[in-house]
């Protein structure tokens, strides 16, 4: 494997983990709204990545990409308020799927990663650097 395989592996990781982190902040961002621009409780956005693996003709096309973005399948949290304005007909409220704890945990993952690749690019700067020195002198 090619440095410059290593700099391609490490710059998906770190798109890849940013998507992740941007995910992360909506969801936190919408933990405590009653209601999304829809007009219904903001569902938690989780991003899924695919692998691209490395192939004969292509070597440096390996990696990681985001799939897609779905909705977290957990139901709504109901809260009693019947004096709230989004209250149903029995007094609940709908909010966000949205567990905080989770998403902090998602985010301190993504971000630990994110520095983790963050340092391998350096790594592998730093041995290129060291190769073409050796090389000049």
């Amino acid at each position: 494997m090619s440095l410059s395989s290593v700099f391609h592996i490490a710059a998906s990781a770190l798109t890849a983990q940013s998507m992740r982190l941007n995910a992360v902040a909506s969801n936190l961002a919408n933990a405590d709204s009653a209601q999304s621009s829809t007009g219904e409780a903001y569902k938690a956005k989780q991003v899924v990545f695919q692998a691209i693996p490395m192939s004969p003709d292509t070597p440096w096309a390996q990696g990681v990409r985001m799939r897609e973005v779905i909705e977290d399948p957990a139901p709504p949290r109901l809260v009693y308020d019947p004096r709230h304005p989004l209250a149903d007909a029995a007094g609940y409220v709908t909010y966000p799927n949205v567990d905080p704890v989770e998403e902090m945990v998602n985010m301190l993952s993504a971000s630990r990663s994110y520095q983790t690749n963050a340092e391998v690019m350096d790594t592998a700067k730093g041995l290129m650097q060291r190769t073409l020195a050796l090389l000049q002198g």
